[in-house]
This record gives C-alpha cells, sequence and structure tokens, in this order.
C-alpha cells in the first residue's frame, strides 16, 4: 500500500489554548494511539493534503523527531462552518495486528449489459476491510465483464484474498440496470 511520509512536532502543552496557537501557525494538533503510550504531536496542515484529501487508502509514515512510526488516520475532526481541520487521530500499525480501514472499490473490466444499454450503479464505493498491514489491499477490485442486465455483485461474491471484508455479506457493491431508453424499447417491441 502506498505510504505518504510527514513530519510532526512533539507537543509540551496539551489545551485548547495551545491547540488554538497551533491552528493560527498553520498547524494541526494530532494524536498517535496504539502504541506503548499515545503521543501528542503537531504536523503542518499542508503535509497532510495528500493524506487526508485523496479517494485513496494509505499509510502514514510520521517522522517524531529521531524516532520513525508507521500508522493510520483513525480520526479526523472538520471546523463546522468553516471546514477546517481541527485535530487528527493516528492509529500505530504492528506487523503482527490485524487493522480495519476502509479501501476503495476499482471496478474492472467493462460489463455486456452497460453494451446492451443498461445503466451501472455503484452502490458501495468503500468496503471495510480487515487484514494485516502487508496484506492492507491499495484497492478491492471488482470485475463487472460478467453484468448482464438486471444482475449485480454482492460482497459475498468477491474472491476470498489475504484479507477480510467485513460489510454485510448480502450489500450490493454494483449493479445494471434498465435505462429509460432501454425500457422504451422493450415496451415499443411489445405492443408490435
Amino acid at each position: 500500500m502506498k505510504t505518504i511520509a510527514i513530519s510532526g512536532s512533539p507537543r509540551e502543552n496539551v489545551g485548547k489554548r495551545d491547540a488554538k496557537e497551533l491552528r493560527y501557525e498553520g498547524k494541526v494538533p494530532a494524536v498517535l494511539y496504539g502504541g506503548k503510550e499515545q503521543a501528542h504531536f503537531a504536523v503542518l496542515a499542508t503535509d497532510l493534503k495528500d493524506a487526508i484529501y485523496t479517494p485513496e487508502a494509505n499509510f502514514v509514515e510520521i517522522t517524531l523527531g529521531s524516532q520513525k512510526v508507521k500508522a493510520v488516520i483513525k480520526d479526523l475532526q472538520f471546523h463546522p462552518l468553516t471546514d477546517l481541520l481541527l485535530h487528527v487521530d493516528f492509529l500505530q500499525l504492528f506487523d503482527d495486528k490485524q487493522i480495519l480501514m476502509e479501501i476503495p472499490v476499482k471496478l474492472t473490466g467493462t460489463s455486456p449489459g452497460v453494451k446492451m444499454g443498461g445503466k451501472l450503479v455503484q452502490k458501495l464505493r468503500k468496503l471495510r476491510v480487515k487484514a494485516l498491514p502487508k496484506d492492507m489491499p491499495q484497492a478491492v477490485e471488482v470485475s463487472i465483464s460478467k453484468l448482464e442486465v438486471g444482475s449485480l455483485f454482492r460482497v459475498r461474491d468477491l474472491e476470498e484474498g489475504k484479507y477480510v471484508v467485513t460489510n454485510i455479506p448480502e450489500d450490493t457493491i454494483v449493479s445494471v440496470g434498465m435505462s429509460r431508453a432501454l425500457k422504451q424499447a422493450e415496451q415499443q417491441a411489445g405492443k408490435k
């Protein structure tokens, strides 16, 4: 999986006033959980853009002084009016511990149902995936090359891999429905 490197500076004071000053300087207060003890630090807001404002799932490598830690973004807090990033929570990764992440769905192939005039409807754009960090996929690929008009692809239809998808097995990922033009063509054919 793609890893984005950021550097953080440890925070001496933890509180509202200190957090407000950090935001004024263009930094975002952050916390790293999952290790022996939590670490409070500050990150430049511009460094986080590649990790936050992307449809992809990424790991983050945080440099805190001389220490490098691999983590994932677990929670983000935004200001309700200005959409300014207020706080970030990171979860530290360990090679022997499974993690749960939202991974994007990537559709592959061409649907014969769409070629006939059907409408492709993607209901799930992300899936909850549980795996070890080394087995975490960049995207969950779904082949739509066998989808005819009226057929669908569910979570249970995914191939087994080194990861587990924790969504409900009956959830529909993608389907091919009838378009208006195709319905009208069938109705015209039925009248003749």
